[in-house]
């Protein structure tokens, strides 16, 4: 049997991971698995400490465009923690998607929630009391996600531009416990890019091109694949990722776009 015999149904009929049953499930059982915030963080170092919050502030708003597009609901809503240091905030924005169409993501996209819900847990339970709280962000920054196009344009640039942080801080980290996380962490996102510019390809929605750095999927672009002229992983440095977030490519801005009143931490300037 060759692919184009394959409908685009059946073909994330075989693929989707997880209905929404099961969803349910799992949101309970995140809610038992509270986390540990007793005690500082052990062995890493104030530089380890700054580089996981920043990135924590990316997986907070993927956590919550996941989880408002399949449930409607915040990240808080469903039992995941977010306090902690810094200015808390709201969650503007955003909507629970209608994701039932010729080629249904949505099974996908329950995964996807509980994966980078689950992200948050893993970095605040490597942070336990030095994890920020989750700050203000608006979903509809550059633009409403209230339907299916905008959420995957939206989804695709995320994925992609977290893979890139995790890369871009891993060189920097001290401890061996937090660079194994966060390559752990950045493999599982390597996945959901995969699937993110997959999906772009084969509805035609393309996806708007977040900065200098970015390789576009189809039909936008000709890359299947994020990577570099060596194959090698994108790598954005805090400032380049904060430029996208911020909407905003002044030196110095400090808020804006998906943050309107900044990032938590120490790492929040472009």
């Amino acid at each position: 049997m060759t692919f184009k015999d394959v409908s685009r149904r059946d073909l994330f009929k075989r693929t989707g991971m997880l209905g929404a049953a099961a969803f349910g499930g799992a949101a309970q059982a995140l809610v038992a698995n509270t986390v540990n915030a007793q005690t500082p963080s052990d062995g890493l170092t104030q530089a380890d400490i700054d580089l996981l919050n920043f990135v924590l502030n990316i997986e907070y708003l993927q956590a919550e465009l996941y989880t408002k597009v399949t449930t409607g609901l915040t990240i808080a809503e469903v039992g995941v923690p977010v306090s902690g240091i810094g200015t808390p905030g709201p969650t503007i924005g955003g909507a629970e998607v209608q994701l039932t169409f010729a080629n249904d993501p949505r099974d996908i996209s329950l995964k996807l929630a509980r994966d980078d819900q689950r992200h948050v847990r893993v970095l605040r339970n490597l942070l336990r009391t030095d994890a920020i709280a989750k700050p203000e962000m608006n979903l509809d920054a550059l633009g409403a996600v209230n339907s299916l196009k905008p959420y995957m344009w939206r989804a695709r640039q995320f994925e992609d531009l977290l893979l890139s942080a995790y890369d871009g801080i891993a060189p920097s980290l001290e401890s061996k416990t937090a660079l194994s996380n966060v390559m752990r962490l950045a493999l599982v996102e390597g996945e959901h890019t995969g699937y993110m510019r997959f999906f772009s390809f084969i509805t035609g929605f393309g996806s708007p091109i977040i900065d200098s750095h970015d390789v576009l999927p189809p039909p936008s672009g000709t890359n299947f694949f994020s990577d570099d002229s060596l194959s090698l992983a994108v790598l954005r440095t805090p400032s380049e990722v904060l430029a996208f977030l911020y909407h905003n490519i002044t030196a110095g801005t400090l808020s804006g776009g998906f943050f309107p009143q900044g990032v938590n931490g120490p790492i929040n300037t472009v």
